[in-house]
Protein backbone atom coordinates (compact mmCIF):
# COMPACT_ATOMS: atom_id res chain seq x y z
CA UNK A 1 0.00 0.00 0.00
CA UNK A 2 1.50 3.31 -1.10
CA UNK A 3 1.04 7.02 -0.86
CA UNK A 4 -2.44 7.28 -2.36
CA UNK A 5 -3.63 4.78 0.23
CA UNK A 6 -1.79 6.72 2.92
CA UNK A 7 -3.40 10.00 1.91
CA UNK A 8 -6.93 8.59 1.82
CA UNK A 9 -6.57 6.74 5.12
CA UNK A 10 -4.96 9.81 6.68
CA UNK A 11 -7.75 12.15 5.70
CA UNK A 12 -10.39 9.78 7.11
CA UNK A 13 -8.41 9.23 10.32
CA UNK A 14 -7.96 12.97 10.79
CA UNK A 15 -11.64 13.50 10.07
CA UNK A 16 -12.68 10.89 12.64
CA UNK A 17 -10.34 12.36 15.26
CA UNK A 18 -11.77 15.82 14.68
CA UNK A 19 -15.39 14.64 14.55
CA UNK A 20 -15.70 14.87 18.32
CA UNK A 21 -13.75 18.12 18.72
CA UNK A 22 -15.08 20.15 15.76
CA UNK A 23 -17.29 22.56 17.69
CA UNK A 24 -15.32 22.53 20.96
CA UNK A 25 -13.02 25.15 22.40
CA UNK A 26 -9.62 23.95 23.64
CA UNK A 27 -10.74 24.35 27.25
CA UNK A 28 -13.62 21.95 26.74
CA UNK A 29 -11.50 19.38 24.91
CA UNK A 30 -9.07 19.50 27.84
CA UNK A 31 -11.84 18.39 30.19
CA UNK A 32 -11.76 14.91 28.66
CA UNK A 33 -8.21 14.86 27.26
CA UNK A 34 -5.60 17.05 28.95
CA UNK A 35 -2.73 16.28 26.56
CA UNK A 36 -3.23 16.71 22.81
CA UNK A 37 -0.62 13.99 22.22
CA UNK A 38 -3.03 11.46 23.76
CA UNK A 39 -6.19 12.42 21.90
CA UNK A 40 -7.87 9.05 21.26
CA UNK A 41 -9.38 7.81 18.03
CA UNK A 42 -12.93 6.79 19.01
CA UNK A 43 -13.49 3.05 19.19
CA UNK A 44 -16.17 3.49 16.55
CA UNK A 45 -14.21 5.80 14.24
CA UNK A 46 -17.02 7.54 12.38
CA UNK A 47 -16.17 10.18 9.79
CA UNK A 48 -17.99 13.39 8.85
CA UNK A 49 -19.19 14.95 5.62
CA UNK A 50 -15.51 15.64 4.80
CA UNK A 51 -14.75 11.98 4.08
CA UNK A 52 -18.23 11.34 2.69
CA UNK A 53 -17.74 14.05 0.07
CA UNK A 54 -14.17 12.94 -0.63
CA UNK A 55 -15.52 9.50 -1.47
CA UNK A 56 -18.31 11.02 -3.59
CA UNK A 57 -15.68 12.93 -5.57
CA UNK A 58 -13.52 9.81 -5.81
CA UNK A 59 -16.42 7.78 -7.25
CA UNK A 60 -17.25 10.47 -9.78
CA UNK A 61 -13.60 10.85 -10.74
CA UNK A 62 -13.21 7.10 -11.21
CA UNK A 63 -16.28 6.99 -13.47
CA UNK A 64 -15.01 9.94 -15.50
CA UNK A 65 -11.57 8.37 -16.00
CA UNK A 66 -13.14 5.08 -17.09
CA UNK A 67 -14.86 6.97 -19.93
CA UNK A 68 -11.69 8.51 -21.37
CA UNK A 69 -9.34 11.47 -21.01
CA UNK A 70 -10.48 13.88 -18.32
CA UNK A 71 -12.29 17.05 -19.40
CA UNK A 72 -14.89 19.31 -17.82
CA UNK A 73 -18.01 17.60 -19.20
CA UNK A 74 -16.64 14.14 -18.51
CA UNK A 75 -15.87 15.10 -14.89
CA UNK A 76 -18.87 17.27 -14.12
CA UNK A 77 -21.60 14.79 -14.97
CA UNK A 78 -20.66 11.87 -12.66
CA UNK A 79 -19.43 14.14 -9.87
CA UNK A 80 -22.71 16.06 -9.96
CA UNK A 81 -24.57 12.74 -9.65
CA UNK A 82 -22.42 11.63 -6.72
CA UNK A 83 -22.81 14.96 -4.91
CA UNK A 84 -26.58 14.87 -5.35
CA UNK A 85 -26.66 11.25 -4.10
CA UNK A 86 -24.69 12.39 -1.03
CA UNK A 87 -27.14 15.26 -0.49
CA UNK A 88 -30.08 12.84 -0.60
CA UNK A 89 -28.47 10.13 1.55
CA UNK A 90 -29.84 9.43 5.04
CA UNK A 91 -26.18 9.16 6.11
CA UNK A 92 -25.79 12.87 5.33
CA UNK A 93 -26.27 13.74 8.99
CA UNK A 94 -22.70 14.60 10.03
CA UNK A 95 -23.01 18.40 10.32
CA UNK A 96 -22.68 19.10 6.58
CA UNK A 97 -21.90 22.61 5.41
CA UNK A 98 -24.75 24.84 4.33
CA UNK A 99 -23.09 25.81 1.05
CA UNK A 100 -22.76 22.15 0.06
CA UNK A 101 -26.39 21.47 0.96
CA UNK A 102 -27.77 24.48 -0.90
CA UNK A 103 -25.60 23.98 -3.98
CA UNK A 104 -26.33 20.25 -4.19
CA UNK A 105 -30.04 20.99 -3.97
CA UNK A 106 -29.65 23.31 -6.97
CA UNK A 107 -27.54 20.73 -8.80
CA UNK A 108 -30.33 18.19 -8.28
CA UNK A 109 -32.79 20.07 -10.52
CA UNK A 110 -30.57 19.84 -13.59
CA UNK A 111 -29.62 23.49 -14.00
CA UNK A 112 -26.18 24.42 -15.37
CA UNK A 113 -23.60 23.94 -12.67
CA UNK A 114 -22.49 27.58 -12.93
CA UNK A 115 -26.01 28.56 -11.88
CA UNK A 116 -25.95 26.10 -8.97
CA UNK A 117 -22.59 27.30 -7.62
CA UNK A 118 -22.35 29.78 -4.76
CA UNK A 119 -19.86 32.38 -6.01
CA UNK A 120 -19.95 34.12 -2.63
CA UNK A 121 -18.86 31.15 -0.54
CA UNK A 122 -15.25 30.27 0.21
CA UNK A 123 -16.01 27.74 2.93
CA UNK A 124 -13.60 24.84 3.32
CA UNK A 125 -16.16 22.33 2.01
CA UNK A 126 -14.47 22.31 -1.40
CA UNK A 127 -10.81 21.80 -0.53
CA UNK A 128 -11.46 19.34 2.30
CA UNK A 129 -12.61 16.82 -0.35
CA UNK A 130 -10.20 17.51 -3.24
CA UNK A 131 -7.35 15.09 -2.36
CA UNK A 132 -8.37 12.40 -4.91
CA UNK A 133 -7.60 14.83 -7.76
CA UNK A 134 -4.01 15.04 -6.55
CA UNK A 135 -3.65 11.26 -6.43
CA UNK A 136 -4.33 10.54 -10.12
CA UNK A 137 -0.83 10.40 -11.56
CA UNK A 138 -1.82 10.60 -15.24
CA UNK A 139 -3.48 14.01 -15.01
CA UNK A 140 -1.58 16.78 -16.76
CA UNK A 141 -0.91 20.01 -14.81
CA UNK A 142 -3.81 21.71 -16.62
CA UNK A 143 -6.14 18.79 -15.91
CA UNK A 144 -5.10 18.78 -12.24
CA UNK A 145 -5.77 22.50 -11.84
CA UNK A 146 -8.95 22.45 -13.92
CA UNK A 147 -10.44 19.42 -12.19
CA UNK A 148 -9.58 20.72 -8.71
CA UNK A 149 -11.23 24.05 -9.45
CA UNK A 150 -14.26 22.58 -11.22
CA UNK A 151 -15.09 20.17 -8.40
CA UNK A 152 -14.90 23.15 -6.03
CA UNK A 153 -17.09 25.30 -8.24
CA UNK A 154 -19.92 22.75 -8.29
CA UNK A 155 -20.68 24.01 -4.79
CA UNK A 156 -18.21 26.78 -3.80
CA UNK A 157 -17.62 29.20 -6.68
CA UNK A 158 -15.74 31.91 -4.78
CA UNK A 159 -12.30 32.41 -6.35
CA UNK A 160 -10.57 31.65 -3.04
CA UNK A 161 -12.36 28.30 -2.81
CA UNK A 162 -11.12 27.53 -6.33
CA UNK A 163 -7.54 28.58 -5.60
CA UNK A 164 -7.38 26.75 -2.26
CA UNK A 165 -8.71 23.56 -3.85
CA UNK A 166 -6.12 23.85 -6.62
CA UNK A 167 -3.31 24.40 -4.09
CA UNK A 168 -4.50 21.52 -1.90
CA UNK A 169 -4.57 19.06 -4.81
CA UNK A 170 -1.17 20.30 -5.99
CA UNK A 171 0.32 19.88 -2.50
CA UNK A 172 -0.98 16.31 -2.31
CA UNK A 173 0.48 15.53 -5.74
CA UNK A 174 3.90 16.98 -4.95
CA UNK A 175 4.12 15.14 -1.63
CA UNK A 176 3.27 11.83 -3.32
CA UNK A 177 6.05 12.61 -5.82
CA UNK A 178 8.56 12.90 -2.99
CA UNK A 179 8.85 16.66 -2.47
CA UNK A 180 10.51 17.37 0.88
CA UNK A 181 8.10 18.98 3.35
CA UNK A 182 10.64 21.73 3.98
CA UNK A 183 10.33 22.81 0.34
CA UNK A 184 6.53 22.73 0.19
CA UNK A 185 5.54 26.27 1.16
CA UNK A 186 7.99 27.85 -1.29
CA UNK A 187 6.66 25.64 -4.07
CA UNK A 188 3.06 26.46 -3.23
CA UNK A 189 3.87 30.17 -3.28
CA UNK A 190 5.53 29.86 -6.69
CA UNK A 191 2.53 27.92 -7.99
CA UNK A 192 0.12 30.56 -6.70
CA UNK A 193 2.10 33.39 -8.29
CA UNK A 194 2.28 31.55 -11.61
CA UNK A 195 -1.49 31.02 -11.65
CA UNK A 196 -2.54 34.34 -10.11
CA UNK A 197 -4.32 35.79 -13.15
CA UNK A 198 -4.93 32.56 -15.07
CA UNK A 199 -8.65 31.93 -15.54
CA UNK A 200 -9.27 28.70 -17.48
CA UNK A 201 -12.61 29.17 -19.20
CA UNK A 202 -12.33 25.71 -20.78
CA UNK A 203 -12.86 24.26 -17.29
CA UNK A 204 -14.87 27.05 -15.64
CA UNK A 205 -16.96 28.45 -18.49
CA UNK A 206 -18.71 31.68 -17.57
CA UNK A 207 -18.48 31.24 -13.79
CA UNK A 208 -16.56 34.51 -13.33
CA UNK A 209 -19.35 36.49 -15.01
CA UNK A 210 -21.60 35.58 -12.08
CA UNK A 211 -19.42 37.59 -9.71
CA UNK A 212 -19.01 41.40 -9.67
CA UNK A 213 -15.42 41.52 -10.89
CA UNK A 214 -14.42 43.68 -13.87
CA UNK A 215 -12.68 40.74 -15.59
CA UNK A 216 -12.03 37.01 -15.21
CA UNK A 217 -8.40 37.85 -14.38
CA UNK A 218 -9.50 40.10 -11.53
CA UNK A 219 -11.85 37.39 -10.29
CA UNK A 220 -9.17 34.71 -10.15
CA UNK A 221 -6.52 37.05 -8.67
CA UNK A 222 -8.75 37.68 -5.65
CA UNK A 223 -8.59 34.01 -4.77
CA UNK A 224 -4.87 33.57 -5.24
CA UNK A 225 -4.16 36.74 -3.26
CA UNK A 226 -6.12 35.35 -0.31
CA UNK A 227 -4.04 32.19 -0.50
CA UNK A 228 -0.76 34.09 -0.79
CA UNK A 229 -1.72 36.10 2.26
CA UNK A 230 -2.36 33.03 4.38
CA UNK A 231 0.89 31.45 3.13
CA UNK A 232 2.62 34.50 4.66
CA UNK A 233 0.98 33.67 7.98
CA UNK A 234 2.02 30.04 7.60
CA UNK A 235 5.65 30.95 6.95
CA UNK A 236 5.66 33.25 9.98
CA UNK A 237 4.28 30.44 12.18
CA UNK A 238 6.89 27.99 10.90
CA UNK A 239 9.68 30.53 11.53
CA UNK A 240 8.79 30.46 15.25
CA UNK A 241 7.28 26.99 15.67
CA UNK A 242 5.15 26.31 18.73
CA UNK A 243 3.72 22.83 18.68
CA UNK A 244 2.01 23.35 22.05
CA UNK A 245 -0.11 26.28 20.87
CA UNK A 246 -3.55 25.98 19.32
CA UNK A 247 -2.65 26.03 15.60
CA UNK A 248 -5.74 28.10 14.81
CA UNK A 249 -4.17 31.07 16.58
CA UNK A 250 -1.47 31.28 13.91
CA UNK A 251 -3.22 30.53 10.61
CA UNK A 252 -6.93 30.70 11.31
CA UNK A 253 -9.78 28.51 12.47
CA UNK A 254 -10.27 26.75 9.15
CA UNK A 255 -13.92 27.49 8.45
CA UNK A 256 -12.83 29.21 5.24
CA UNK A 257 -10.86 27.53 2.49
CA UNK A 258 -7.50 29.26 2.65
CA UNK A 259 -7.33 28.96 6.45
CA UNK A 260 -8.21 25.26 6.40
CA UNK A 261 -5.38 24.72 3.92
CA UNK A 262 -2.86 26.75 5.90
CA UNK A 263 -3.73 25.31 9.33
CA UNK A 264 -3.76 21.77 7.93
CA UNK A 265 -0.34 22.43 6.42
CA UNK A 266 0.92 23.98 9.66
CA UNK A 267 0.10 20.88 11.70
CA UNK A 268 1.72 18.63 9.09
CA UNK A 269 4.84 20.78 8.73
CA UNK A 270 5.32 21.12 12.50
CA UNK A 271 5.46 17.31 12.74
CA UNK A 272 6.32 15.99 9.26
CA UNK A 273 7.79 12.71 10.53
CA UNK A 274 5.17 12.00 13.20
CA UNK A 275 1.85 11.70 11.36
CA UNK A 276 -0.13 10.48 14.36
CA UNK A 277 0.98 13.49 16.41
CA UNK A 278 0.25 15.79 13.47
CA UNK A 279 -3.39 14.72 13.11
CA UNK A 280 -3.85 14.81 16.88
CA UNK A 281 -2.48 18.36 16.99
CA UNK A 282 -4.83 19.33 14.15
CA UNK A 283 -7.90 17.78 15.78
CA UNK A 284 -7.04 19.28 19.19
CA UNK A 285 -7.84 22.79 18.00
CA UNK A 286 -10.46 25.46 18.47
CA UNK A 287 -11.68 25.77 14.89
CA UNK A 288 -13.04 23.45 12.20
CA UNK A 289 -11.08 20.61 13.71
CA UNK A 290 -12.29 17.77 11.50
CA UNK A 291 -11.52 19.62 8.26
CA UNK A 292 -8.12 20.80 9.50
CA UNK A 293 -7.19 17.28 10.66
CA UNK A 294 -8.61 15.78 7.46
CA UNK A 295 -6.21 17.92 5.41
CA UNK A 296 -3.30 17.28 7.77
CA UNK A 297 -3.87 13.54 7.45
CA UNK A 298 -4.01 13.74 3.67
CA UNK A 299 -0.69 15.62 3.55
CA UNK A 300 0.98 13.30 6.05
CA UNK A 301 -0.23 10.17 4.29
CA UNK A 302 0.80 11.52 0.88
CA UNK A 303 4.26 12.14 2.30
CA UNK A 304 4.80 8.92 4.24
CA UNK A 305 2.42 6.36 2.73
CA UNK A 306 -0.01 3.89 4.24
CA UNK A 307 2.42 2.59 6.86
CA UNK A 308 2.19 6.00 8.57
CA UNK A 309 -1.05 4.93 10.28
CA UNK A 310 -1.47 2.46 13.16
CA UNK A 311 -3.00 -0.80 11.97
CA UNK A 312 -5.63 -0.79 14.71
CA UNK A 313 -6.72 2.71 13.66
CA UNK A 314 -7.04 1.63 10.04
CA UNK A 315 -9.15 -1.37 11.06
CA UNK A 316 -11.63 0.86 12.91
CA UNK A 317 -12.09 3.64 10.38
CA UNK A 318 -15.50 3.97 8.75
CA UNK A 319 -15.49 3.26 4.98
CA UNK A 320 -12.16 1.46 5.34
CA UNK A 321 -12.75 -0.95 2.47
CA UNK A 322 -13.71 1.74 -0.01
CA UNK A 323 -10.79 3.94 1.02
CA UNK A 324 -8.41 1.01 0.52
CA UNK A 325 -9.95 0.23 -2.87
CA UNK A 326 -9.39 3.77 -4.13
CA UNK A 327 -5.90 3.75 -2.68
CA UNK A 328 -5.07 0.55 -4.55
CA UNK A 329 -6.51 2.02 -7.76
CA UNK A 330 -4.38 5.17 -7.60
CA UNK A 331 -1.22 3.61 -6.18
Amino acid sequence: MGKATGALLGLAIGDALGHRTEFDEIEHIAQYCEDWRRLPLPEKALVTDDTQMTLALARGLRTALERGPLGPLRLERPVREEFVDWWRSPENNRAPGMTCLRSCRRLSDGRRWQAASDVGSKGCGANMRVAPIGLVKELTPRQLAGAAQLQSALTHGHPTALAASDLTAYAVRRLTEGLAPSALTAELRAYALAHRTRYDDFWLGDLAKRAQDPSPEHFTARGWDDCLGVLDRLDAALAEPDVEADPCLATGEGWIAEEALATGLLCFLLLPDDPVAAVRRAAYSSGDSDSIACLTGAFAGAHLGATAWPADWVERIEHRDELLAFGALWD
